[in-house]
Protein backbone atom coordinates (compact mmCIF):
# COMPACT_ATOMS: atom_id res chain seq x y z
CA UNK A 1 0.00 0.00 0.00
CA UNK A 2 1.33 3.28 -0.91
CA UNK A 3 1.92 6.19 1.57
CA UNK A 4 -1.12 8.32 -0.04
CA UNK A 5 -3.47 4.94 0.02
CA UNK A 6 -2.47 4.25 3.75
CA UNK A 7 -2.98 7.80 4.93
CA UNK A 8 -6.53 7.56 3.19
CA UNK A 9 -7.28 4.20 4.57
CA UNK A 10 -6.42 5.15 8.06
CA UNK A 11 -8.48 8.70 8.49
CA UNK A 12 -12.12 7.96 7.19
CA UNK A 13 -12.34 11.43 6.45
CA UNK A 14 -15.30 12.05 4.34
CA UNK A 15 -17.01 15.61 2.82
CA UNK A 16 -17.14 16.86 6.36
CA UNK A 17 -13.60 17.27 6.79
CA UNK A 18 -13.76 19.95 4.28
CA UNK A 19 -16.94 21.63 4.36
CA UNK A 20 -17.16 25.24 5.74
CA UNK A 21 -19.39 27.80 6.42
CA UNK A 22 -18.99 31.66 6.78
CA UNK A 23 -17.73 32.54 9.83
CA UNK A 24 -16.11 36.05 11.01
CA UNK A 25 -13.60 36.68 13.80
CA UNK A 26 -15.93 38.54 15.59
CA UNK A 27 -18.72 35.39 15.22
CA UNK A 28 -16.01 33.48 16.43
CA UNK A 29 -15.10 35.21 19.76
CA UNK A 30 -18.84 35.84 20.32
CA UNK A 31 -18.87 31.91 19.94
CA UNK A 32 -15.82 31.62 22.95
CA UNK A 33 -17.56 34.12 25.40
CA UNK A 34 -20.67 32.02 24.96
CA UNK A 35 -18.39 29.22 26.71
CA UNK A 36 -20.95 26.58 27.86
CA UNK A 37 -18.84 24.28 30.01
CA UNK A 38 -15.70 26.54 30.08
CA UNK A 39 -13.55 26.97 33.17
CA UNK A 40 -15.63 29.01 35.29
CA UNK A 41 -12.48 30.77 36.43
CA UNK A 42 -12.43 31.96 32.48
CA UNK A 43 -9.21 32.90 30.51
CA UNK A 44 -6.45 34.24 32.96
CA UNK A 45 -5.55 36.93 29.79
CA UNK A 46 -7.58 39.31 27.79
CA UNK A 47 -7.58 39.55 24.42
CA UNK A 48 -5.61 42.34 24.52
CA UNK A 49 -2.85 41.25 26.62
CA UNK A 50 -2.25 38.77 23.80
CA UNK A 51 0.45 39.23 21.20
CA UNK A 52 -0.01 37.13 17.98
CA UNK A 53 3.06 36.90 15.18
CA UNK A 54 4.04 35.68 12.00
CA UNK A 55 7.02 32.99 12.30
CA UNK A 56 9.04 30.81 10.13
CA UNK A 57 11.02 27.95 11.10
CA UNK A 58 13.50 26.30 9.71
CA UNK A 59 13.14 22.11 9.92
CA UNK A 60 14.75 19.61 7.51
CA UNK A 61 12.29 19.42 5.30
CA UNK A 62 12.25 23.25 4.31
CA UNK A 63 10.51 26.07 6.01
CA UNK A 64 7.35 26.06 7.94
CA UNK A 65 5.48 29.24 8.25
CA UNK A 66 3.08 29.45 11.48
CA UNK A 67 1.70 32.26 14.04
CA UNK A 68 3.16 32.38 17.53
CA UNK A 69 0.96 33.54 20.42
CA UNK A 70 1.62 34.42 24.14
CA UNK A 71 0.67 36.73 26.50
CA UNK A 72 2.96 39.98 26.60
CA UNK A 73 4.60 39.61 29.91
CA UNK A 74 6.11 36.92 30.98
CA UNK A 75 6.68 33.14 30.09
CA UNK A 76 4.54 30.71 29.95
CA UNK A 77 4.23 27.14 29.26
CA UNK A 78 4.20 26.35 25.39
CA UNK A 79 1.29 24.31 23.50
CA UNK A 80 1.76 22.89 20.10
CA UNK A 81 -1.61 22.68 17.92
CA UNK A 82 -1.72 20.60 15.42
CA UNK A 83 -4.78 21.87 12.48
CA UNK A 84 -7.18 19.80 11.05
CA UNK A 85 -7.32 18.29 7.20
CA UNK A 86 -8.05 22.32 5.85
CA UNK A 87 -4.77 23.35 7.52
CA UNK A 88 -3.66 26.83 9.12
CA UNK A 89 -6.58 29.17 8.21
CA UNK A 90 -8.05 31.89 10.86
CA UNK A 91 -10.28 29.37 12.73
CA UNK A 92 -6.90 27.66 13.87
CA UNK A 93 -5.09 31.28 14.18
CA UNK A 94 -8.28 32.68 16.74
CA UNK A 95 -7.29 28.55 18.81
CA UNK A 96 -4.06 30.10 19.28
CA UNK A 97 -5.14 33.42 20.17
CA UNK A 98 -7.95 31.86 22.82
CA UNK A 99 -5.11 29.09 24.25
CA UNK A 100 -2.42 32.10 24.63
CA UNK A 101 -5.35 33.89 26.96
CA UNK A 102 -5.44 31.15 28.75
CA UNK A 103 -2.08 31.91 29.96
CA UNK A 104 0.27 29.58 27.49
CA UNK A 105 2.69 30.18 24.26
CA UNK A 106 1.31 29.13 22.03
CA UNK A 107 2.60 28.13 18.35
CA UNK A 108 -0.01 26.86 15.57
CA UNK A 109 2.52 25.85 12.22
CA UNK A 110 1.69 25.22 8.68
CA UNK A 111 1.00 21.19 8.43
CA UNK A 112 1.87 21.71 4.55
CA UNK A 113 4.54 24.12 4.52
CA UNK A 114 6.39 21.90 2.45
CA UNK A 115 3.97 22.13 -0.72
CA UNK A 116 2.89 25.61 -0.05
CA UNK A 117 2.01 28.84 3.16
CA UNK A 118 -1.08 29.22 4.80
CA UNK A 119 -3.60 29.59 3.85
CA UNK A 120 -3.79 25.99 2.79
CA UNK A 121 -5.83 24.05 0.40
CA UNK A 122 -7.59 27.49 0.83
CA UNK A 123 -11.26 28.32 0.23
CA UNK A 124 -12.01 27.18 -3.17
CA UNK A 125 -10.86 23.63 -2.56
CA UNK A 126 -13.54 21.16 -2.92
CA UNK A 127 -13.30 17.51 -1.32
CA UNK A 128 -16.29 16.25 -3.90
CA UNK A 129 -14.22 17.34 -6.99
CA UNK A 130 -12.11 14.35 -7.97
CA UNK A 131 -8.58 16.80 -8.84
CA UNK A 132 -8.90 18.48 -5.58
CA UNK A 133 -9.09 15.25 -3.52
CA UNK A 134 -6.00 13.35 -5.54
CA UNK A 135 -3.94 16.54 -4.92
CA UNK A 136 -4.74 16.92 -1.20
CA UNK A 137 -3.61 13.10 -0.86
CA UNK A 138 -0.16 13.62 -2.21
CA UNK A 139 0.15 16.41 0.09
CA UNK A 140 -0.91 14.70 3.36
CA UNK A 141 1.38 11.84 1.97
CA UNK A 142 4.41 14.02 2.37
CA UNK A 143 2.85 14.75 6.38
CA UNK A 144 2.88 10.82 7.01
CA UNK A 145 6.18 9.92 5.19
CA UNK A 146 7.99 7.97 7.96
CA UNK A 147 9.97 10.61 10.00
CA UNK A 148 8.34 13.27 8.54
CA UNK A 149 5.49 14.23 11.67
CA UNK A 150 8.45 13.89 13.86
CA UNK A 151 10.72 15.92 12.36
CA UNK A 152 8.62 18.58 12.59
CA UNK A 153 7.95 17.58 15.92
CA UNK A 154 11.42 17.67 17.49
CA UNK A 155 11.97 21.30 15.61
CA UNK A 156 8.56 22.99 16.59
CA UNK A 157 9.45 22.23 20.45
CA UNK A 158 12.87 23.31 20.18
CA UNK A 159 11.93 26.34 18.58
CA UNK A 160 9.50 26.80 21.53
CA UNK A 161 11.84 26.22 24.10
CA UNK A 162 14.20 28.42 22.82
CA UNK A 163 11.75 31.08 22.68
CA UNK A 164 12.05 33.92 25.89
CA UNK A 165 8.19 33.14 25.99
CA UNK A 166 8.16 30.00 26.75
CA UNK A 167 9.02 28.52 30.34
CA UNK A 168 11.45 25.76 29.59
CA UNK A 169 11.10 24.52 33.12
CA UNK A 170 7.53 23.36 32.44
CA UNK A 171 6.22 20.64 30.43
CA UNK A 172 4.36 21.40 27.13
CA UNK A 173 1.10 20.46 25.66
CA UNK A 174 -0.23 19.59 22.04
CA UNK A 175 -3.86 19.13 20.88
CA UNK A 176 -4.82 18.60 17.17
CA UNK A 177 -8.16 18.06 14.88
CA UNK A 178 -9.21 15.60 12.74
CA UNK A 179 -5.33 14.48 11.04
CA UNK A 180 -3.88 16.33 13.91
CA UNK A 181 -4.97 13.73 16.60
CA UNK A 182 -2.11 11.08 16.03
CA UNK A 183 0.37 13.78 15.23
CA UNK A 184 -0.23 14.24 18.91
CA UNK A 185 -0.02 10.83 19.84
CA UNK A 186 3.40 11.16 17.94
CA UNK A 187 4.57 13.94 19.44
CA UNK A 188 3.90 13.15 23.19
CA UNK A 189 5.87 9.76 22.34
CA UNK A 190 8.94 10.96 20.57
CA UNK A 191 8.88 13.94 23.29
CA UNK A 192 7.96 12.34 26.51
CA UNK A 193 10.23 14.22 28.52
CA UNK A 194 8.67 17.86 27.46
CA UNK A 195 4.84 16.59 26.35
CA UNK A 196 2.99 16.45 29.56
CA UNK A 197 -0.89 16.79 28.29
CA UNK A 198 -2.26 15.91 25.01
CA UNK A 199 -5.80 15.87 23.62
CA UNK A 200 -6.86 14.41 20.06
CA UNK A 201 -10.14 15.74 18.85
CA UNK A 202 -12.36 13.62 16.46
CA UNK A 203 -8.94 12.29 15.22
CA UNK A 204 -8.43 10.33 12.70
CA UNK A 205 -6.20 6.61 12.55
CA UNK A 206 -5.46 6.21 16.06
CA UNK A 207 -5.89 2.94 15.99
CA UNK A 208 -4.83 0.85 13.05
CA UNK A 209 -3.31 -2.65 12.18
CA UNK A 210 -0.16 -1.52 11.01
CA UNK A 211 3.26 -1.38 12.93
CA UNK A 212 2.92 2.09 12.73
CA UNK A 213 -0.13 2.77 14.29
CA UNK A 214 -0.01 5.64 16.33
CA UNK A 215 -1.48 3.86 19.37
CA UNK A 216 1.55 1.77 20.09
CA UNK A 217 3.41 4.87 21.16
CA UNK A 218 1.33 5.17 24.50
CA UNK A 219 3.79 3.08 26.24
CA UNK A 220 6.40 5.98 25.34
CA UNK A 221 4.14 8.71 26.71
CA UNK A 222 4.67 10.65 30.31
CA UNK A 223 1.32 12.91 29.98
CA UNK A 224 -2.18 13.07 30.57
CA UNK A 225 -4.52 12.27 27.54
CA UNK A 226 -7.84 12.99 26.44
CA UNK A 227 -8.90 11.36 23.58
CA UNK A 228 -12.33 13.22 22.10
CA UNK A 229 -14.15 10.33 19.30
CA UNK A 230 -16.80 11.69 17.30
CA UNK A 231 -20.45 10.08 17.50
CA UNK A 232 -20.09 8.79 13.58
CA UNK A 233 -15.87 7.74 14.06
CA UNK A 234 -17.35 5.62 16.82
CA UNK A 235 -19.51 3.94 14.73
CA UNK A 236 -17.10 3.56 11.99
CA UNK A 237 -14.34 2.05 15.01
CA UNK A 238 -16.75 0.72 17.82
CA UNK A 239 -13.55 -0.98 19.20
CA UNK A 240 -10.84 1.79 18.74
CA UNK A 241 -12.05 3.17 22.13
CA UNK A 242 -11.50 -0.36 23.73
CA UNK A 243 -7.87 -0.45 22.72
CA UNK A 244 -7.11 2.83 23.54
CA UNK A 245 -8.51 2.41 26.97
CA UNK A 246 -6.86 -0.66 27.39
CA UNK A 247 -3.49 0.69 25.92
CA UNK A 248 -3.11 3.42 28.18
CA UNK A 249 -4.27 1.37 31.20
CA UNK A 250 -1.48 -0.87 30.50
CA UNK A 251 1.21 1.83 30.01
CA UNK A 252 -0.45 3.61 33.77
CA UNK A 253 -1.13 6.46 31.40
CA UNK A 254 -3.99 8.75 33.03
CA UNK A 255 -6.70 9.58 29.92
CA UNK A 256 -10.17 10.27 29.34
CA UNK A 257 -11.94 8.79 26.60
CA UNK A 258 -15.11 9.84 25.79
CA UNK A 259 -17.23 9.66 22.45
CA UNK A 260 -19.53 12.81 22.17
CA UNK A 261 -23.01 11.96 21.40
CA UNK A 262 -24.38 13.83 18.34
CA UNK A 263 -21.16 15.32 17.75
CA UNK A 264 -20.00 14.37 14.02
CA UNK A 265 -16.29 14.42 12.42
CA UNK A 266 -15.22 17.57 12.93
CA UNK A 267 -17.21 19.07 15.47
CA UNK A 268 -14.88 21.12 17.19
CA UNK A 269 -13.89 23.70 14.76
CA UNK A 270 -16.05 26.26 13.99
CA UNK A 271 -15.56 26.83 10.24
CA UNK A 272 -17.21 23.17 9.82
CA UNK A 273 -20.65 22.28 8.49
CA UNK A 274 -21.37 19.96 11.41
CA UNK A 275 -19.66 22.45 14.22
CA UNK A 276 -21.21 21.34 17.51
CA UNK A 277 -20.70 25.02 19.91
CA UNK A 278 -22.25 23.10 22.77
CA UNK A 279 -19.89 20.05 22.46
CA UNK A 280 -16.77 21.73 21.44
CA UNK A 281 -17.22 24.27 24.25
CA UNK A 282 -17.20 21.49 26.43
CA UNK A 283 -14.55 19.49 25.05
CA UNK A 284 -12.39 23.17 25.17
CA UNK A 285 -13.23 22.53 28.79
CA UNK A 286 -11.93 19.20 28.69
CA UNK A 287 -8.82 20.01 27.24
CA UNK A 288 -7.97 23.25 29.59
CA UNK A 289 -8.32 20.60 32.89
CA UNK A 290 -5.99 18.33 31.21
CA UNK A 291 -3.55 20.91 30.38
CA UNK A 292 -3.82 22.26 33.88
CA UNK A 293 -3.23 18.80 35.46
CA UNK A 294 -0.94 17.44 33.28
CA UNK A 295 1.16 20.68 33.13
CA UNK A 296 0.54 21.45 37.59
Amino acid sequence: MSTKDEFTAEMHCDDDCFATVPLTRRQFGATSAAAAGVAAAGPAFADGHIVETAVTIETPDGVCDSYFYHPDEGSHAGVLIWTDIRGLRQVFRDMGMRMAAEGYSVLVPNPFYRHAPAPFPGPTFEFSNNDDRQMMMGVMGQLVAPGAAERDAEVFINWLDARDEVDSSKKMATTGYCMGGPLTMRTAGLRPDRIGAAGSFHGGGLVTDKDTSPHLLIPKMQCRYHVAIADNDDEREPDAKNVLRQSFDAANVPATIEVYDGADHGWCVPDSSVYNEAQAERAWAVLMQTIKDGLA
